[in-house]
């Protein structure tokens, strides 16, 4: 049984009407009231379960009353909880809307990624130079490590997030972090690889050119689309469904961090064309994903909105 709990402070003259759109609510479990007891908002303290799928068109109807703006409105995820009544009501009335994402919570997931700290570039820099390693002594596992290490992919979705929303400032942030970041990790992987090239540090194979993981990166093709549109789509489906063991394959499954390495090393040793097509590569996977990205938001919520109202719950989305 998936439900989420709620924490609401409401203003005195909404509380009324916020506990009646509760108390209404088949699918709202638990609810108590606390008069008076809230305070930075000051207001009445409600607390209630509500059923996960459910829970879209309950928090749209909050919203609508503008708890969230003259009170607020806090989510936690329910991990157990035992309740036949609940149970019942998922199982007999909800059907395949029981599964039905949280978008409050999915939006803030992807919120939170779009925060660019620090480290944000910390993490883009020492991805680009684990990825540099991996290019220039040929290890796909080094490749796959820097891959993983990359938190470029939270940015794109932001980015997504923010074109379905017409956020214009989150679509600005997140393309400025995926531009300074990524020309920081090029300048510092050139930079390494201009020192390993200036100290005779590379290995023999890479000087001769056999440079079969540089080869794989710098030459995108019909197969580079395929994966990043694939990797796009299961993206998306893994924040909305809180998959994060089939996001961490997005991450080592899109060459953007690997591309960006490519491009630094290929400038460091003047390989000219190598560079232009890892920057093709780079751009390319971007924007596909971003694409992706928007469209299988778009398409979630559109088949969870038929579901809704199939199941005559308008607020599936």
């Amino acid at each position: 049984m998936q439900m989420i709990h709620v924490r609401l402070v409401s203003p005195p003259d909404l509380t009324s009407r916020a506990v009646g759109l509760l108390t209404d609510d088949r699918y709202v479990f638990n609810l108590v009231v606390h008069p008076e007891l809230a305070h930075n908002p000051h207001g009445n303290a409600i607390e209630c379960d509500i059923l996960a799928g459910a829970a879209n068109a309950v928090l749209r109807g909050l919203r609508e009353l503008e708890v969230d703006r003259r009170g607020s409105i806090v989510i936690e995820p329910v991990e157990m909880a035992f309740s036949g009544t609940a149970a019942a009501a998922e199982r007999q009335q909800l059907g395949a809307l029981a599964h039905a994402p949280v978008w409050e919570e999915v939006e803030a997931r992807i919120r939170a990624e779009g925060t660019y700290l620090p480290s944000f570039y910390v993490y883009l820099v020492i991805a680009g130079l684990i990825g540099a390693v991996g290019i220039i002594t040929n290890s796909q596992i080094l490749i796959v490590a820097a891959m993983v290490v990359g938190p470029e992919y939270g940015a794109i979705t932001s980015v997504a997030l923010g074109i379905d929303d017409g956020d214009g400032t989150r679509i600005r942030q997140g393309l400025f972090a995926l531009t300074a970041g990524f020309l920081l990790a090029v300048l510092a992987t050139f930079l390494f690889s201009w020192a390993i090239r200036g100290f005779d540090r590379q290995p023999k194979a890479f000087e001769l050119g056999i440079r079969p993981v540089s080869t794989l990166i710098d030459a995108p093709n019909l197969f580079s689309v395929v994966v990043a549109v694939l990797a796009g789509i299961v993206g998306i489906m893994s924040l909305t469904q809180a998959r994060t063991s089939a996001l961490l394959g997005v991450f080592i499954s899109v060459t953007t961090i690997p591309a960006a390495a490519d491009i630094g090393v290929s400038c460091a040793f003047s390989s000219w064309s190598e560079a232009r097509g890892s920057l093709i590569q780079l751009l390319l996977n971007i924007v596909l994903l971003i694409v992706v990205g928007v469209l299988m938001l778009r398409f979630q919520r559109a088949v969870w909105r038929r579901i809704g109202r199939r199941s005559g719950r308008p607020g599936g989305s």
